[in-house]
């Protein structure tokens, strides 16, 4: 049985279509990072997955339940953290939770599940001075209620801090141990790839790459990073940064002080060396290393990169 299962899964609105013949699964018991561009169409699948839109063709299953006529167990079963929810300003952020409780007709401690997710010196505050953060902080207490066996987290950094974030991470490593399944979708690319068993990118409504990180990188073996450290900065860096981005082979330049890091495929390097020269400057060093999935994403989502196919 599947967690998640989208089966030719189109959606359109009017003449815009925001998904097309999506096939998508999620196995018990894995971490699965969905990413795309805006606009790719992460929210939409979301949505359908929850039944609060519903797919102009195809077959959205989840637990092996359709999602449209099983919704209310299937929410019964899931915890959501959306992006961008709204708080009830009057409301304390134990009512919060002490609600999510009641909905869900559990029997969650409200002040641990704050203590859990480091607000607990808030419960008694109205949610309306809370921070982004720990606005974020208090809709994950929410998600975690009942413990569900699918958690869906959508962008859960937004707003937290370094610390913040790596308890974020520490959280679904906990609830995947617990055996939940977690899906979510994020632009923080890092988080991803800390915590992510398979990783699916969207484009323009399809999904065009999944895999583990390692299996698109061993799906993309010309892409590396080639980091390039300079005598000092070009006088006229930003020509520098359009030359170097201009070469074919070339997915993203990113200047670190005196450092140019630059994804390309094999072959680019010498050039990206090359031409680096001709800005007056001198190479003190480089160093490859292998593609970080930010650069995976940079090619496969990228007018040149998209056409590297499905990786399964």
């Amino acid at each position: 049985m599947t967690t998640i299962d989208l089966s030719g899964v189109t959606k359109r609105y009017g003449t815009e279509r925001a998904l097309d013949g999506l096939d998508l699964t999620v196995e018990p018991g894995e971490i699965y990072g969905f990413l795309g561009p805006n606009g790719a169409g992460k929210s939409t699948t979301i949505n359908l997955v929850l039944d609060f839109i519903r797919p102009t063709d195809g077959e959205v299953r989840v637990f092996d339940l359709d999602a449209q006529t099983n919704t209310i167990e299937i929410r019964d079963r899931t915890g959501i953290l959306p992006e961008g929810v709204s708080l009830y300003d009057r409301l304390t952020g134990r009512q919060h939770v002490e609600f999510a409780i009641e909905s869900k007709d559990a029997d969650d401690d409200p002040d641990a599940l704050l203590e859990r997710v480091g607000i607990a010196d808030a419960a008694e505050k109205k949610a309306g001075g809370y921070s982004k953060g720990m606005a974020q902080r208090l809709m994950l207490a929410t998600a975690l209620v009942g413990e569900p066996d699918l958690l869906i987290l959508d962008e859960p950094s937004t707003g937290l801090d370094p610390n913040g974030a790596r308890e974020m991470r520490e959280i679904i490593r906990e609830e995947n141990a617990r055996g939940a399944t977690v899906f979510f979708s994020s632009h923080v690319l890092g988080q991803v790839e800390a915590v992510c068993d398979r990783v699916g990118i969207l484009r323009d409504g399809d999904l065009i790459a999944e895999d583990t990180v390692d299996g698109l990188r061993d799906s993309m073996p010309n892409q590396t990073r080639l980091r390039v450290t300079l005598d000092r900065i070009p006088d006229d860096s930003s020509a520098a940064l359009a030359g170097i981005e201009s070469i074919a082979g070339v997915s993203s330049v990113t200047p670190e002080g005196r450092t140019l890091v630059v994804a390309c495929e094999d072959h680019a390097k010498t050039t990206v060396l090359r031409t680096i020269e001709e800005y007056d400057v001198s190479i003190e060093d480089f160093e490859t290393d292998e593609s970080s999935l930010e650069d995976l994403f940079v090619a496969y989502t990228s007018d040149t990169g998209g056409s590297a196919g499905v990786v399964r």
